[in-house]
């Protein structure tokens, strides 16, 4: 008998931070909301962890697009949007890595392109350990979230 690898939901949507720092847990909480809001299917895989490792590389393999969501004090309010490529950077050798950095070691791993990857990064204000998710914030993530189901119903 052979083993059939199991199929893989076409999209990802993967949120990281720390929910007890704050504002730092934008992405686990738009990811939080986007999979109660969704519908089902099997389309679409969602994601959390604290920061980001080598092995989230092998989330990417069999994607047809990669939706990284992430906190951030130096984005312009209330979200930006970046189209992601692949590139070695300082974090490379660290304990958590870039989307970058994990799209590179993709490519070094599976010897080809990762998915199509973009980075929503949600502006954040407070990062306190204890603090909860700051008003403004969480206005922040409301309008995220408005975008993110936009990039969600796009058939590519």
């Amino acid at each position: 008998m052979t083993a059939h690898p199991a199929p893989v939901s076409p999209l990802l949507v993967f949120g990281w931070g720390n929910l007890s720092r704050g504002d730092d847990a934008l992405g686990p909480m738009c990811v939080h909301a986007l999979r109660c809001a969704s519908n089902g299917g099997g389309q679409v895989e969602y994601l959390e962890d604290y920061q980001l490792q080598m092995e989230h590389c092998l989330d990417l393999v069999g994607r047809k697009r990669v939706l990284f969501v992430d906190a951030s004090q130096s984005c312009r309010p209330p979200y930006q949007v970046t189209r992601l490529r692949a590139q070695q950077d300082g974090s490379f050798s660290s304990h958590a890595l870039s989307p970058q950095g994990v799209m590179q070691v993709f490519c070094d791993l599976q010897g080809g392109q990762p998915p199509p990857c973009t980075l929503l990064e949600i502006r954040g204000e407070r990062f306190e350990l204890g603090q909860s998710p700051s008003g403004a914030a969480l206005e922040h993530l409301a309008a995220a979230l408005k975008w993110a189901g936009t990039w969600l119903a796009q058939r590519q």
